[in-house]
Order: C-alpha cells, then structure tokens, then sequence
C-alpha cells in the first residue's frame, strides 16, 4: 500500500507523462540494453526499432499513474501483459533491472524537474506495481507447469510445411519424444525462440495458434513481413528444431447464449480461424458468422477451412469483402457493408491491423453493441484503440 502523500505526487506527475512519456520509455530501453544486452533474448527486436514498445510501456505507465489510488482499475489491461511477460519468460529477478532503470529514464528526461520528493514517490510506486505483475505471472508459471509439465522453453521439430498463399505460409510443429502437447483454448498464441544466421542474439515472435487444439501439432500460420517470418519462410525446414512456450493469452471465444461474429483482417484471421473450427466440433446452435476482409482473391487466406467450419455449424454464415479493386464501393468493412451483420446482442471477435479494428469496433459501439461484447486482440505490443 502507498501512503496519501506518495499517491499524490505520483498523480502529480501525470500532465509530464503524457507530454514526456515516450522519450522516458525510450531513454529506459536505450540504457537498459546498453547496460545488460544479454535481454535482448527476450524483447522482440523489430517492435523495438518501430518503436512500438516504448508506446506501448508508456501507456501502461501512465495508466497506473492515473490509477495509482486505485490499481484494481488497470487489472483489465495488466492481465494481458502478463500472459506475454510468461509466454517470453520474464522472471521476478527482471523486475529490479526494469524498475532501475525506468527511474533513470525519469531524471535523464526531466531533469532538475525530477526532484528527489518525485523520484522517491516513483521509486515506491514502481514496487507495487511490480508485485501486481510479478504476483500475476507466478501463477501463470505454476499453472503451465502443473498442467504441461514445463513453463520455459522447448524444442519442438517441424514435420510440415505448407504454403497458403504467396505471403502465409502454415508450419506444423510436434514433440519429438511423441508426448502429448499442451491443450489450449483456442485464440492463444506461443512464443517461438530461435538464433538467425548473422544475428547477435536470439529472436523471438508471438503467433497465434492457427488451429483448435489437438494433442499432436501447433500449426502456426505466418505472414512474410519482416525480419524473423522471412527467416522462417526461407530458412527453417522441416526437421529443424525451434523453441516454444507453452500457450498464452487472454483472446479466447467463451461460448453463451448469444449469436457470434467473428470479423477477420488480413493475418488477424488466425485466432479467429481456430475459434470458428473449435465451434464446428461442437452442437452450437447459436448463429455463428465468419467476415473476412481481404486485399485481394489472390492473397484471400483460409477461406476454404472459414466456409467449411459455418457450413458444419446449424447457424453459420461466412462472408468476404476484398478491398481491391479499389474501384468497387464495398470493398471494405463499413457502416453499410457491416449492417447486416450488427447485432447488440451478438458477441464480437475482431483481429487485424489496429485501423481496422478501430473503425469497427466504433461502428458496433454506436450501433448499440456493449462494450463487453467487443473482443479484440492485438498482434504485438498493445498500443491505442479509441474505441
């Protein structure tokens, strides 16, 4: 618990993190990997370089700041940071070297601003913030052990691979003592961990689980757009052995009494993908309905396995619009396009780029659709969403 007095000033500091946040997370992440590049193994390099990281820490602190009185209100957003923190393996003994040098990003970006009453408060704050996630992540780690026998990383072998269009292409990874691997609920993700030829360090990626669980494969389905999916597309070969965790993620389709709409952007298509055939092997009777939005027919993934999972469900729908040619008026999900599919009683699940989920979700909201019936998943560090 923190005292009124250090509550105070943390709040107090508020109008500076909203002007100054980012420079402070980036002096933090410059000064932290200078001085223990060896974490380089765990953060992923290129949302570094975009920095998309540091956006993504300084809304977090600045929402605890704002909360500071009240840390309970930040839970909703804490819960999903600490699937990822467990799925890269972030450790308790991180926590020091993290809350160290976020107080020295503080005074190197302040300055005579950062007085010693301020960097005392932060110093306080930042050790309870820390606890909530440490507290957190300790039982995602006993539950992965408990369940599956490991909570770190390991070597699993691809057995398949298989190319989807001329971008995804879909990579099949199994045990190679034949065990059983870990069930998860469908929309999770894993983190893979492997060493690229050139680089200094260990790369590491989160991706969703392209399938509904079984006991013998993770399918990862990866889109070629940067540094570590080229590197699968043309490096990794079946037989090769990469690294994995076990299943994380918050991004999950509970099942009610209400109809379901997933919508797809791109690559978001993925988790979605695994939800919609993990109804299919159910009696859901509920209406079910699969949109996509897609470029074009030509990068158009998975529509075969999305038809095929409504066409096995009693009440299920699919449907595509494809944003090219640009000449066609509803090539994209819009107040008109989307109409026929907005229901405030229906449970909505949308992934893709965060534009598209954006307009979506403030589509559905001023439709009359309840907050908590919008589920949305991020691929990467959780920037904003106005909605």
């Amino acid at each position: 618990m923190l005292d009124q007095r250090t509550i105070d000033i943390i709040q107090s500091t508020v109008p500076v993190l909203e002007q100054h946040g980012v420079a402070i997370t980036t002096a933090f992440y410059r000064n932290m990997f200078e001085d223990h590049p060896e974490l380089l193994n765990i953060f992923n390099h290129t949302n570094q370089e975009r920095g998309r990281q540091q956006l993504a820490l300084a809304n977090m602190v600045l929402a605890a700041a704002k909360h500071i009185d009240n840390l309970e209100a930040v839970l909703p957003a804490a819960v999903p940071v600490a699937h990822k923190h467990r799925s890269l393996t972030v450790k308790p003994e991180h926590y020091p070297i993290v809350g160290k040098y976020l107080l020295i990003g503080i005074q190197e970006v302040l300055g005579e601003a950062a007085t010693p009453d301020i960097m005392d408060a932060w110093e306080k704050a930042y050790g309870v913030i820390a606890d909530v996630f440490i507290g957190a992540e300790s039982g995602l780690y006993e539950e992965a052990k408990k369940e599956n026998g490991w909570d770190d990383f390991l070597p699993l072998v691809l057995v398949k691979k298989e190319k989807e269009n001329d971008l995804i292409t879909s990579f099949y990874f199994e045990r190679e003592d034949g065990r059983p691997l870990p069930s998860y609920k469908p929309g999770q993700y894993v983190t893979i961990r492997f060493m690229i030829d050139g680089d200094d360090y260990l790369s590491n990626r989160q991706y969703t689980l392209s399938q509904a669980p079984n006991e013998n494969t993770f399918r990862l389905s990866v889109k070629r757009e940067g540094h570590v999916s080229t590197a699968l597309h043309d490096d990794v070969h079946v037989g090769d052995r990469i690294d994995f965790t076990v299943p994380a993620g918050t991004f999950t389709c509970e099942t009610t009494d209400r109809p379901i709409v997933f919508v797809a952007g791109g690559i978001g298509v993925t988790p979605l993908l695994a939800m919609a055939e993990s109804l299919a092997r159910t009696t859901y009777d509920r209406p079910v309905t699969f949109l996509q939005a897609a470029k074009n027919k030509k990068v158009h993934a998975f529509e075969q396995e999305a038809r095929a999972f409504m066409e096995a469900l009693p009440n299920g729908t699919y449907d595509v619009l494809y944003s090219e040619p640009t000449n066609e008026p509803n090539g994209r999900w819009n107040e008109t396009t989307l109409q026929p599919y907005v229901d405030p009683n229906a449970d909505y699940y949308i992934c893709g780029p965060v534009s598209f989920m954006d307009d979506l979700m403030n589509i559905l909201r001023q439709a009359g659709v309840p907050n908590d019936q919008l589920h949305f998943e991020y691929f990467g560090p959780a920037l904003t969403l106005e909605a």
